[in-house]
């Protein structure tokens, strides 16, 4: 995902190490192998060091499902999926030495569009310090600058038929709290970062050490913001682009604002913060009208977070704990029909992330390491989620229960080599073939694609220990050894 000020408190006050590279002299890592492990075939998608995957819930591919799009430190990519060969679309300017992420100029990826062949970015003008929309047609690479945004105003999100953007401002308080630069606790821009940090993998997604401390300090300092759409396209009803609408005051942390993939009129967002203080996940209409809570909480200690829609946009899905880091579920609500759905699952399977496939037939998580909320050891792995539901044999029951169900877990690639401090990031292929992920086990990081279906007879010279083989590229320091560096704090 692209930069978010509100959502990447944590990221903006640090200073992110170096990209990292293999040994030198090393030839890229492979192209593709079968897994001894689990016995899939996985492929490396990207050639650039350090390029990634969007976040787990944002569209990376286009409507005709052919293209999905990347990040790379030189700038915005696409895949064509069928050929597996990649092109540059959004130049960065050169970073120069000394410049951190986000670096000026630099394009900051919202959404892949659900309407066109699109990528909505925003990018800050070095010179004047504005932040502007933009977006560049995946086909051509035409770029057109859309609206300007207000300053301190972020966007992170544009709807169905891509006419508005959303996102949260910080309308009160000191403005160095809203940048993580003058908060009890958080370094200032351009600290130099923590020792133990130095020799990190670096790309997307990263964690840092202090992300627990930094969120419990923005979840406290309740700084007065608002949540606003900006208009992209002219309105029916005479709207002007650039028009912004403020959907709601609240002194709570308003973040990860994220519209429906179908209902241009439906935006979801969460009251960020510590996930056992806060009833996180919420809906909101674009007229600012039924503000509605998904999920209360009704335990102390129960949490629910990293929400997603489902791909018909009738669902909602998240990780529910029951208290948090003793029983996990993947929950679901529908919208239209107002059921809850849970899928239980044992801690070894649980993961960061979760997805699904178009008709909720299958899911996908991307594991955990020990550091993780589910503290177990033996979750490293991409797994494929089977659901099962749970025979009600004659039980009482109501449209008002949760339907409980079942995750038979099937392991797709041994990421014991991948160092969890970035965040693998798993989603489903349009077609649903295959699952794709980012992972630096080879040292910087790459996209990968796991087929769903096993490997059928593959040449023996394709078999090969994950783990063993990206060791060969990146020895030093294996990531979740117990001499690495130390894990992300839980959750």
């Amino acid at each position: 995902m692209g930069f978010r000020l509100l959502a990447s408190l944590a990221l903006a006050a640090m200073t992110l190490p170096a990209v990292a590279q293999t040994a030198p002299g090393m030839p890229p890592p492979p192209k593709t192998w079968v897994d001894k492990d689990t016995g899939h075939r996985i492929w490396r998608l990207t050639n650039q060091p350090n390029s990634g995957a969007f976040y787990f819930n944002i569209n990376a591919f286009t409507p005709d499902g052919k293209q999905m799009v990347y990040t790379a430190p030189d700038g915005i990519h696409v895949l064509n999926l069928a050929t597996r060969t990649t092109r540059l679309l959004v130049p960065d300017p050169p970073r120069k030495p000394g410049e951190h992420w986000p670096f000026p100029g630099m394009a900051r990826v919202l959404v892949v569009g659900h309407k066109t062949d699109s990528v909505f970015f925003t990018r800050t003008d070095p010179k004047t310090g504005v932040t502007s929309v933009y977006k560049a047609n995946t086909n051509t690479g035409a770029v057109q600058k859309l609206v300007n945004l207000p300053p301190h105003y972020n966007v992170v999100t544009v709807n169905a038929d891509e006419t508005l953007a959303a996102g949260g401002a910080i309308v009160g308080g000191p403005r160095g709290a809203a940048y993580g630069a003058a908060m009890p606790g958080m370094k200032p821009r351009g600290a130099a970062p923590d020792n133990r940090d130095a020799s990190a993998k670096q790309g997307p997604h990263y964690q840092p050490l202090n992300k627990g401390r930094m969120m419990e300090i923005r979840w406290a300092s309740h700084l007065p913001m608002v949540l606003f759409t900006i208009r992209l396209e002219p309105g029916p009803n005479g709207e002007k682009p650039g028009q912004i609408k403020i959907l709601l005051h609240s002194t709570a942390w308003l973040n990860h604002e994220l519209f429906s993939p179908t209902d241009p009129h439906l935006l979801m967002y969460c009251h960020e913060g510590p996930w056992q203080k806060v009833n996180r996940i919420w809906t909101i209409h674009t007229d600012g009208t039924h503000n509605t809570l998904i999920h209360k909480r009704t335990m102390a200690m129960e949490i629910a977070g990293h929400e997603f829609w489902g791909l018909d946009g009738e669902t909602i899905w998240y990780d529910w704990q029951y208290p948090k880091s003793q029983v996990f579920y993947l929950a679901g609500y529908n919208l239209k029909t107002h059921q809850r759905v849970a899928y239980h699952m044992s801690r070894d399977v649980w993961g960061i992330h979760f997805n699904v496939n178009h008709g909720a037939t299958l899911f996908t998580d991307d594991g955990a390491d020990p550091g993780q909320v589910s503290h177990a050891t033996n979750a490293e792995w991409i797994e494929l989620l089977h659901p099962e539901m749970i025979p009600l044999d004659g039980a009482i029951n109501s449209p008002d229960f949760w339907q409980p169900g079942v995750f038979k877990a099937e392991r797709l690639v041994n990421m014991s080599h991948h160092y969890y401090r970035q965040e693998p990031n798993v989603r489903f292929s349009p077609d649903g073939k295959m699952v794709i992920f980012t992972s630096n086990m080879f040292g910087p990081s790459y996209v990968f694609g796991v087929d769903v279906a096993k490997a059928v007879n593959p040449p023996p010279q394709d078999v090969k220990s994950t783990p063993g083989l990206a060791r060969q590229w990146n020895p030093v320091n294996p990531p979740n050894s117990k001499e690495a560096m130390p894990r992300p704090p839980a959750r």
